[in-house]
């Protein structure tokens, strides 16, 4: 079956409708996000300015960190904490949970329908609507569990 999901209006728009400017930066913030799939906001400030080049200019950690903010506000981008440290970045259009390795770090992207019968039980019993954007569990890899030495 088809997804009839309505594409959002341009990001041009929506900043338009909230009284705020398409500016250069937003537009970079939110083209690194996509490229890096799962960055911090460090590792995008880090992108942009591999990106600007040793003459380009790139926005500080100050404004990427303000519009990672925004861009989430906007619905465009999703954080997720995958533990210790920085939350990661996302861009919102593709709805998923992660899995973390953590032995490697490897991080994959699951299908939320993988939480239905857990976020109905959480409903059902403590009251709680999941929000399984910023879901992350936390396993060992196939690969890091069948490395030698492993105990899983």
């Amino acid at each position: 079956m088809p997804d009839h999901t309505p594409e959002p209006p341009p990001l041009a728009d929506q900043l338009r409708s909230r009284g705020l400017r398409l500016t250069t930066q937003r537009q970079r913030v939110l083209a690194a996000v996509g490229a890096l799939e799962h960055g911090t906001p460090e590792e995008i400030g880090s992108w942009l300015r591999e990106q600007a080049g040793p003459a380009g200019a790139a926005p500080d950690t100050s404004t990427v960190y303000r519009n990672l903010e925004l861009l989430e506000k906007l619905g465009l981008v999703w954080h997720t904490h995958l533990g210790k440290g920085a939350p990661v970045y996302h861009a919102a259009q593709h709805p998923h949970l992660h899995v973390v390795c953590s032995g490697c770090g490897r991080i994959d992207s699951v299908d939320p329908a993988v939480m239905d019968g857990v976020a109905e039980r959480l409903a059902a019993d403590l009251g709680y609507a999941l929000d399984v954007g910023h879901v992350a569990l936390s396993g060992t890899c196939r690969e890091c569990a069948a490395a030698p030495g492993s105990e899983t």
